[in-house]
């Protein structure tokens, strides 16, 4: 029983060194390739803000009411599906003339309460983008009081990305053929390919929006452009090197 033990044994130390010996990497040539795809948006995402304050809460909520119907109607206008329209973020606060005030000079005045805040976000999908600013003239003029966000995408993100995709991995099999070319030698087949990941955790970089606003727009009187989206990839491949 003891030699039938020791002999397994032995075998399984033997076997070792002999996996390991399979597992040994050929000779590879590492690459990275990027590529980037630019193409024009198709539609343009639009997040309106609607806040009104009044003592009376009802009140500054049929406010708000009224002017997110406004939004609306503007949407029906443009021929804007009712799935790409969305009301979201409702809230109510109490608000106080020392709001915005440093807390150095809340100590100089008497706190005096100005009413309830309602607020209430609008968000319009427009896939006709050539009616852009026609759609946004109206609804600056619909009471709206913040343009929280502007966007312009590409609804057909996908299939750019998988083209963006494909012409990083010819990038990459074009600079192996000449490096190992450069030494006199060939690549064989791909060992192994990774794709680079982003900081979103998407499987590339994809610039989705190229447009985003903020702010006051009172005092905003200036032109707005599309431009462009880019579409990156970025792959890193092992090709056997033959000698």
């Amino acid at each position: 029983m003891m030699k039938t033990i020791f002999l397994l044994v032995t075998l399984a130390f033997a076997a070792v060194p002999a996996f390991a010996q399979n597992n040994i990497e050929p000779p590879l040539i590492t690459v990275t390739g990027q590529a980037e795809v630019r193409v024009p948006p198709d539609e343009v995402l639009f997040t309106l803000a609607v806040e009104n304050v009044d003592k009376d809460m009802l009140v500054a909520n049929r406010k708000t009411d009224d002017s997110v119907k406004q939004i609306l109607a503007i949407a029906r206008k443009y021929n804007v599906k009712p799935e790409d329209v969305q009301t979201s973020h409702i809230s109510v606060e109490p608000k106080y003339n020392w709001d915005d005030m440093s807390f150095e000079a809340r100590q100089k005045v008497k706190r005096v309460f100005i009413g309830y805040e309602v607020s209430k976000t609008a968000v319009i999908r427009l896939k006709d983008i050539s009616r852009f600013s026609e759609l946004l003239a109206d609804v600056l003029q619909a009471g709206i009081t913040r343009l929280s966000n502007l966007e312009f995408r590409d609804s057909q993100i996908r299939k750019h990305r998988d083209q963006a995709r494909v012409m990083a991995i010819r990038a990459a099999q074009e600079k192996a053929i000449l490096l190992a070319r450069e030494i006199g030698q060939s690549i064989g087949p791909a060992y192994s390919i990774s794709e680079y990941a982003g900081d979103s955790g998407r499987s590339n970089v994809a610039q989705n929006v190229t447009s985003v606003i903020s702010g006051d727009l009172s005092s905003s009187e200036s032109a707005i452009a599309p431009g462009s989206i880019s579409v990156t990839a970025q792959v890193t491949v092992k090709f056997k090197l033959n000698q």
